[in-house]
Parts: C-alpha cells; structure tokens; sequence
C-alpha cells in the first residue's frame, strides 16, 4: 500500500498484492512475483470510495502520468480525479 496522492478534497492509495501463481505458472521472462492491484480513490466529501483495477486503472495511471508532465496544479489533479469517483457507489467506513 502506498500513498500517492492527498488533499483536501480526495485520497488515492496504490495496492499490489500477490497472486496465488506458483513460479509454474509464472513467466520465465518474469523476474518479480506476478502482482495483481489498483488505486482506491476516497471522496472525502462524499464520504464514498471506489477500487479502480484492471482496464480502468491502467487508464487512471497513463492519465495521471500524462497529467504529471504539465505540472498540474492541485485543483487540474482533484478535476482529473473527480472523473473517476463519480462512479463510487461505496460508502467510507471507519473502523
């Protein structure tokens, strides 16, 4: 888990956890152990959040990237992000 982005308005947090692949199944190329994640993006004023993974967040990191390489101020990032939790259907629990 690592934290990548915070500000007033949203959170993003990047997981990789490992996949149950023994080194069989695993690629020969492959030197690292086969690693399945994503982002979870917390509204923090909606109090809702999504897990982006697959498909979806391969597109929310290359727009990030992209969005990097103009260095963005916080609002053009949080606009960027708001895309992305428009679809959040999760209520944030804490525990």
């Amino acid at each position: 888990m690592l934290m990548l982005y915070n500000s007033d308005s949203f959170a993003v947090v990047q997981f990789d956890l490992p996949t149950d692949a023994t080194p069989a199944q695993a690629s020969p190329a492959q030197d690292a152990p086969l690693t399945r994640g994503g982002y979870e993006i917390v509204d923090k004023f909606a109090r809702k959040e999504i897990f982006l993974e697959g498909a979806m967040a391969e597109s929310f990191k290359e727009g990030v990237e992209a969005l990097i390489q103009t260095s963005p101020s916080e609002d053009e990032l949080d606009d960027y992000i708001a895309r992305f939790t428009q679809l959040a259907q999760h209520p944030v629990v804490l525990h």
